[in-house]
């Protein structure tokens, strides 16, 4: 009975040895991802030209946004062959990690999630696949050619067949697939999401809000007030790890970029982004517009704003939305001009959340660009401007 105890025993802490074994194994295979993953991101051996990385449109000195003018004030970013110009505002690769994977929500009734900003990447990983065979961005010809450029590279023929096996690059489609999923993995660390803005630090009794500050933040909060909260805030108030979105789709009316439209060579009279809709996944015209919300998280420094860059200044989103209950708030302090027409016109259900609301005064705006400001991931906050 003895032996038969001891062998049970001595089976039950070899099976833990092996789980443990197997566990550290995945884990140590993980970190060669994450590594493999952070040289892609910054190679530009993933663009047709070598003229571009990944980190090129999504700068990780400054929020993770492309931090370049191409005569378009940084609405849009330039392609590989240095000509090309998007039609999109590159978004912020931070925080992207926490994006659910795109979806129909019954019980919200509302499509939720996915990545770009109609979500047609339903998953980060399918979004790292994107711009290297898009022809205006990255501009490689296909996933043929992009594994190939890898098998030829000494580095990653050896780095790709360690971590995935001598085979990997006999199949072109899994050779992309994993190259995606090795920037991904990168782009789930805290590299990209740490959590220790000025708001964090509040959180954690590390850091004392100012007057204006503390208004801000009880404005954001504030159904009696405004909206803020509506759509920016996932969790509940000063909740932990908040990442300031709800991943919900909206049009809240924003107007063309018309030197945007221009410059990117096409009908500045007539282009429309019809948002949602241009995600293969939606055909119903009520969608037409919609933009997926974006994260709050470093927004003090990921400027221009809107999904064509059409503000400069955060203040000026604020009033942009404030018009819309506001008498007073007739003029885009960017032009000193009347508040340009949106782009596809809002729907009921959006502009019904857009009227709930209350006027700001100046100070109420200042109040709520100084609480997002406490959003800035601690290493960009030297970034943030006063006239934001």
């Amino acid at each position: 009975m003895r032996i038969f105890l001891l062998s049970l025993s001595l089976l039950f802490l070899s099976g833990c040895n092996a789980t443990q074994m197997q566990t550290q194994l995945e884990e140590e295979k993980k970190l060669q991802e994450i590594s493999l993953g952070q040289k892609l991101f910054f190679d530009t051996l993933l663009s047709k030209n070598g003229n571009q990385s990944c980190s090129t449109c999504h700068n990780p000195e400054h929020g993770f946004v492309d931090t370049r003018d191409n005569g378009v004030n940084g609405a849009a970013s330039l392609g590989d062959d240095l000509k090309s110009i998007g039609d999109r505002n590159a978004p912020t690769a931070s925080y992207a990690m926490f994006s659910p994977s795109f979806h129909y929500d019954v019980k919200k009734k509302a499509y939720v999630g996915g990545e770009f900003l109609d979500g047609r990447a339903h998953t980060l990983k399918a979004q790292a696949g994107g711009p290297p065979t898009n022809p205006i961005e990255m501009a490689i010809p296909s996933k043929v050619f992009m594994a190939q450029r890898l098998k030829n590279d000494v580095i990653y023929n050896a780095t790709f067949k360690k971590i995935y096996g001598d085979a990997i690059f006999k199949d072109p489609e899994k050779t992309y697939e994993k190259m995606t999923q090795a920037i991904a993995l990168f782009e789930s660390t805290k590299e990209f999401a740490p959590f220790d803005s000025k708001y964090d630090r509040y959180l954690n009794d590390e850091y004392d809000l100012s007057p204006l500050e503390d208004l801000g933040r009880t404005l954001f909060f504030s159904n009696n007030n405004n909206n803020c909260a509506s759509c920016h805030v996932l969790k509940k108030e000063d909740a932990a790890r908040e990442t300031f979105t709800n991943y919900r789709y909206h049009n809240i009316g924003v107007p063309s970029n018309h030197a945007l439209m221009k410059k990117n060579v096409v009908d500045a009279n007539t282009f429309i982004d019809h948002g949602l809709l241009n995600n293969p996944a939606i055909t119903d015209k009520k969608y037409d517009g919609k933009f997926k919300v974006p994260t709050l998280r470093n927004i003090a420094v990921t400027g221009p704003y809107m999904h064509n860059g059409v503000f400069a200044k955060l203040s000026t989103v604020v009033e942009f939305y404030d018009k819309y209950v506001n008498k007073e708030r007739t003029l885009n302090p960017e032009t000193g001009k009347k508040w340009v027409d949106a782009e596809v016109k809002v729907g009921k259900e959006d502009i019904k959340l857009l009227r709930e609301t209350k006027a700001l005064s100046e100070k109420k705006v200042k109040a709520l660009v100084a609480f997002m400001n406490l959003l800035t991931d601690k290493k960009y906050e030297h970034l943030i401007k006063e006239n934001n």
